[in-house]
């Protein structure tokens, strides 16, 4: 039975990181005072979405370790569609997925970060994005010639979440707007599923190794010898 678990985690690892499927990823501050309207206004556009955008958005609401107050995603199909004439006139329609320069809508934002990035599948996105509520989120800028290397940290790390009976991180990859270069997305239903039951140590260290790393308490010090910068964020779902 434990084989059969694993084997669904690790196949599961891999579904996640399919690096095929394209999203658009806003990061919102608002003004001092106008978080719960800048709310207000997106979610009002949520409840519309199909006038204008392909899928469903969700917006995360961080809570603790980010500057940013909101991350916005949802997923696109094509970039020549996503950037036609057609499809933007209809998102200058909504009261905030995409307004242009100058709009009164940033009169409740103090910072905006927008980037499109590949990810998992649609389906698989939706499913957990449905299911769950609370998100760890983690972004990272590789130093200089560290990008390919710090994805299959990534990868490997996801690996070794299999064989600790974990759920795998999404990973998500810049293709152009951001400074950064690769963020993950944990999911869990709250906090005591986040904090995650006490695998022992022998455990955690063999997972690791089979994973490709030199043990369990190499893992963090790897992955810091490949960045420059590194954001972490828990975020709740916005409803």
């Amino acid at each position: 039975m434990k084989h059969l678990i694993y084997a669904i985690l690790l196949f599961t690892a891999s579904s996640l990181v399919a690096q095929d499927q394209l999203y658009k990823v806003s990061l919102l501050r608002a003004k001092p005072g106008e978080l719960l309207k800048l709310i207000e206004i997106i979610n009002e556009d949520f409840s519309n979405y199909e006038n204008y955008l392909e899928h469903k958005p969700y917006m995360l609401r961080h809570s603790q370790g980010d500057h940013w107050d909101l991350m916005v995603i949802y997923p696109i199909d094509e970039l020549e569609t996503y950037f036609s004439d057609a499809q933007i006139e209809l998102r200058n329609k909504s009261n905030s997925i995409e307004k242009p320069y100058g709009d009164t809508f940033y009169d409740l934002v103090s910072f905006q970060e927008e980037a499109i990035v590949k990810g998992p599948s649609v389906n698989v996105f939706i499913d957990a994005f449905k299911k769950y509520n609370l998100f760890h989120i983690e972004i990272f800028t590789a130093l200089a010639g560290k990008q390919n290397e710090l994805l299959e940290q990534r990868l490997s790390e996801n690996q070794f979440y299999a064989g600790i009976e974990h759920r795998p991180n999404f990973i998500f990859t810049r293709v152009f707007g951001p400074s950064w270069d690769n963020f993950t997305i944990g999911f869990y239903e709250d906090l005591h599923d986040f904090a995650g039951p006490d695998v022992p140590f022998e455990k955690e260290d063999q997972a690791a190794k089979e994973a490709g790393f030199e043990g369990v308490n190499y893992i963090g010090s790897y992955l810091r010898s490949l960045i420059g910068e590194h954001h972490d964020t828990l975020a709740w779902k916005v409803n």
